[in-house]
């Protein structure tokens, strides 16, 4: 899985689990909702991603090394 892969996953599953935990746990998870929006919003316009940095320590390469 190449990074940019990776991101949209963690992305994804990001949205889900503060939607499930809005609905199942407590309705301030949405603030959860709200900042994973806001910080993807930001990062296409600025390209800085707090995630990318993490993957990489992780291992996940990108598609373009």
């Amino acid at each position: 899985m190449t990074l940019e892969n990776a991101v949209r996953a963690f992305a994804g599953i990001m949205v889900l689990v503060s939607v499930a935990l809005t609905a199942w746990v407590s309705p301030h998870f949405v603030w959860l909702t709200l900042f994973i929006g806001a910080n993807l919003l930001q990062s296409a316009f600025t390209g800085i991603c707090p995630a990318v940095k993490i993957l990489q320590k992780l291992g996940f390469q990108s598609r373009n090394a």
